[in-house]
């Protein structure tokens, strides 16, 4: 695994122009048209069913694209067709963007991940962990065995907002309208943690990546949306994501849909998570398939593309390795937990095609990506109507065309 990593990141550090992408023949990148044509056809049964309204798909290998096609409609009421450049909320595909903001700040000397995170945030010193009274709702207080620290944050194991009496209690402290990351996170620091730090694995959806963001705004002295459009979109050349996009490209948002008994219907306040004066680190962002390809390829090529380095290959590894293996409380079988992306440990056990040491994340909404550095896969799928399995099918069918 080793060798095909090294491997791997040297054939990714072959320039590839990101603002206009060339389709190659998928046969030329080990690939069967035919086969990969099962992509189509998966997401259009999807459609029949009415699960999704369409989908934007994109696969990249030896940091060429092999595929990439639009399919459906934006909206079920217009019928506007699905165009590759459709801008899609990729929520918690927000989190391995905020990942590498922390680790170019860890590189830099300005952050380690054992920090706790009460020496950037002092609110945090002291925070408490909830012990449930066994009625519903029910918990009383006791102090943490430790600290918080960044890593727990990246990992999901620090409790923060990571279960229902934490979440409730954060409901209490919802965040308003014009809020900012610099006057909300403190007030996180009042939640109790859902369990001690580090003995299970939780996903905390919004509070801890959000505390990330503040974080990386004291150490940077730059706000967070300022940080991650200098240091990671305009280097990559990445210029359709953004915590709320501009008027002119509105029309360009897919839809949200849930999935209900009666089919599809339009989901109320989709944008929720955007906002023009709060960064969250945790599930904000907006982008297009295209737009998001650069920080795969930039992870694959094993923190560089196009001759700009975001990290050192050594820091991609450290990101993509198993700091919360499969085996703690809450972890899935085969799949362990890195700098936030999942991590497939064992292939086998987690009854997945993806390659062990493939690495990657999902969106509430439906999107998904991984890299596979095996078989130098960059991978995309952009849908707005969460599901899962369409995750996992998206898996098999680019995993099925594979032929050398």
């Amino acid at each position: 695994m080793a060798f095909a990593r090294r491997v791997f990141l040297a054939i990714f550090a072959v320039p590839l122009a990101a603002a206009s992408l060339t389709v190659s023949k998928p046969e030329d990148l080990g690939f069967s048209s035919e086969r990969l044509q099962r992509i189509h056809e998966m997401i259009q049964r999807r459609m029949d069913s009415h699960d999704i309204s369409g989908a934007v798909t994109l696969v990249a290998r030896r940091g060429r694209v092999a595929h990439f096609e639009a399919h459906g409609v934006m909206d079920l009421d217009s019928k506007k067709p699905m165009l590759n450049d459709s801008m899609f909320r990729i929520a918690s595909m927000s989190k391995p963007i905020t990942g590498v903001a922390i680790m170019m700040l860890v590189e830099e000397g300005k952050i380690r991940l054992t920090d706790p995170v009460s020496r950037f945030i002092p609110e945090f010193k002291g925070i408490k962990v909830a012990v449930s009274q066994g009625t519903k709702g029910a918990f009383y207080t006791v102090p943490a065995d430790r600290e918080i620290t960044i890593r727990d944050l990246l990992t999901h194991v620090s409790g923060l907002v990571s279960g229902p009496m934490g979440t409730a209690e954060a409901t209490k402290i919802s965040r308003g309208a014009n809020e900012t990351l610099a006057n909300y996170v403190p007030k996180l620091a009042s939640t109790p943690l859902e369990f001690q730090p580090g003995t299970r694995w939780s996903y905390s959806p919004l509070a801890a990546f959000d505390t990330l963001g503040r974080i990386v705004e004291i150490v940077s002295g730059s706000p967070f949306d300022q940080f991650l459009r200098q240091r990671i979109f305009d280097p990559l050349g990445m210029k359709d994501i953004f915590f709320y996009p501009a008027d002119d490209r509105m029309p360009r948002l897919v839809t949200s849909y849930a999935k209900s008994g009666e089919g599809l219907t339009r989901r109320e306040n989709p944008n929720f998570l955007s906002s023009n004066s709060y960064s969250s680190g945790g599930g904000g962002l907006m982008s297009t398939a295209e737009d998001y390809l650069p920080f795969g390829l930039m992870l694959a090529g094993g923190g560089q593309l196009n001759g700009v380095r975001l990290l050192s290959p050594k820091t991609v590894e450290m990101m993509a390795s198993s700091h919360a293996p499969d085996t703690l409380p809450g972890r899935t079988p085969g799949q362990s937990f890195g700098l936030s992306v999942r991590v497939v440990r064992d292939h086998v056990a987690a009854v997945s095609p993806l390659s062990d040491g493939s690495f990657g994340w999902s969106g509430a909404f439906g999107t998904h990506f991984w890299v596979d550095p095996k078989e130098q896969i960059v991978a995309i799928l952009m849908i707005q109507t969460p599901n899962g399995e369409i995750g996992r099918d998206f898996e098999n069918a680019v995993m099925q065309a594979i032929i050398q």
